[in-house]
Order: structure tokens, then sequence, then C-alpha cells
């Protein structure tokens, strides 16, 4: 049985309510974790929290910026000022702009790598310092994609920022795994997100592509991602590093 008592996660773009980031911190919090949530949109991760707060879990937040790298230290300087410590980190900010390379523009291009990659090397580097600080140990899970993964139409920008996360996230598992400090991916496929719906209403051309591919026939939903969250945060992955993990309906198995 998974357990987190004692253990601190802090967690990015956590403010949807409907969102995978809150989903692994709902699930993290009711195995006994203590929560520090962060989002762009200060005022919905704070109600995430009060959300966990009247759940009887123990949960805080903060607005931040995932691209700046100063906000970074001030989350740091938060969690633990809040908790002392920090075990957990889930790299889960991201967006999505599926949009076919002829339509795309630089900004957008930008936009996507700037958070969905620059963000997780800035929050990974920050946590393995902090854990290397403890005395090591630890876990660090960062969100990708089955986009990162395989080509998909649509995908070129955002697929470019999740493989990045991917191989990244392969190459300083080697760099910390005598620190006991644990890295890993997990690549989502179509799930029913907040960002989901909008995506899907920006493009549904793309969207009917991608949803015709999945063999279990059916989207799934964000708690499948938080229960693969909350594992790789706990002791019961004591031994997994450096590996990739999809939750895709049997997507990429074709």
């Amino acid at each position: 049985m998974i357990d987190l008592s004692g253990k601190v996660a802090l967690v990015t773009g956590a403010a949807s309510a409907g969102g995978l980031g809150f989903a692994g911190a709902s699930i993290m919090a009711a195995q006994g974790a203590s929560i520090f949530l962060t989002d762009l949109d200060g005022a919905a991760v704070e109600a995430r929290a009060a959300d966990l707060r009247a759940a009887g879990h123990k949960a805080v937040a903060m607005a931040q910026d995932v691209t700046d790298e100063a906000q970074w230290d001030a989350v740091r300087d938060a969690v633990l000022a809040e908790y002392g410590r920090i075990d957990i980190l889930v790299n889960n900010a991201g967006i999505a702009v599926l949009r076919h390379m002829s339509e795309i523009t630089a900004a957008e291009w930008h936009r996507q790598i700037s958070v969905n990659l620059d963000s997780v090397f800035l929050g990974t580097r920050m946590a393995m310092a902090q854990m290397r600080a403890q005395g090591g140990g630890g876990s660090i899970i960062n969100l990708s994609s089955v986009a990162g993964l395989i080509g998909l139409p649509g995908c070129g920008a955002y697929g470019a920022s999740k493989g990045g996360v991917r191989l990244f996230t392969k190459s300083v598992a080697l760099e910390v795994a005598a620190d006991n400090i644990r890295i890993n991916s997990i690549h989502p496929g179509m799930i029913m997100t907040d960002m989901q719906k909008v995506a899907i209403a920006d493009n549904k051309d793309v969207y009917d592509q991608l949803v015709a591919v999945i063999p279990m026939g059916r989207l799934g939903e964000p708690k499948d991602i938080g229960n693969m969250v909350a594992f790789l945060a706990s002791d019961e992955a004591r031994y997994i590093t450096g590996a990739e993990f999809t939750v895709d309906g049997g997507m990429v198995a074709q």
C-alpha cells in the first residue's frame, strides 16, 4: 500500500480542478503527503489548496511563473518555510497549441518550449540541489506526453517540447542516481483535462485524428495519471529511475 506520510510534494500547474496536477496532488494528499501547489493563476491554485484543506489535508499554494528562474528560488524558500523540506517534485505545468506546422506561429512555438521544457529544467535543477542538501533521496516526476514518443499531426511544437522532457529526464536520472534521487517521466495519452478541452475546441480535426487511434476506445481521466504520479512518488517505486510510463489506453503500443 502506498504511504506518503511525512513526505512533502511540490506540484506545478495545479490550478485546474479537472487537471492532471491537482489529480496527482489530491491522491498524494490522501496518502499522507503535505502538498504545496503552484500555478500562474494564483487565485485558482489557492482555491485548490483550500479544497485539499477542506478535505482534511495539509496544503498551501502560491502563484508561480514556471519559466522564471527567480520564481523557482522563491517557491523553494516558501516550501522550506512551510514544511522544512522537499521530497517530491511534480513538473506538471504545461500548455498545448495543436496546429499544423504551416499554421503555428514562432511565438506559439517558443512559448510551448519555454513552459513545457525550460520549466522542467529549472524545477529539476532546483529540486535536485535541495534534495542533495537534505542528504539525498527524493522523487522528481516530469509530465511529458505520448506526443513526446511518436509523431502526431498538429503536434510538431508540442511534441518537440515533450520529447525534450523525455530525454532530459533520462540524462539527469543518471546524474543523480547515486544520490538516491529518482527521476521518471509520465506520458499521458488523450486525457479529458480542461486543457484538452481547449485544444479540442481549437482544432477539432486534430482531435478526431488522435482519438481514432486509442485501442481502448475512450479517453482517460485525470485520476489515471494521478495514480501513476503517486506510485512514482512513493517508496514502492524505489528502484525505478530514468524510466518512461505511458498511460494512454494502448495508443503507442500499435
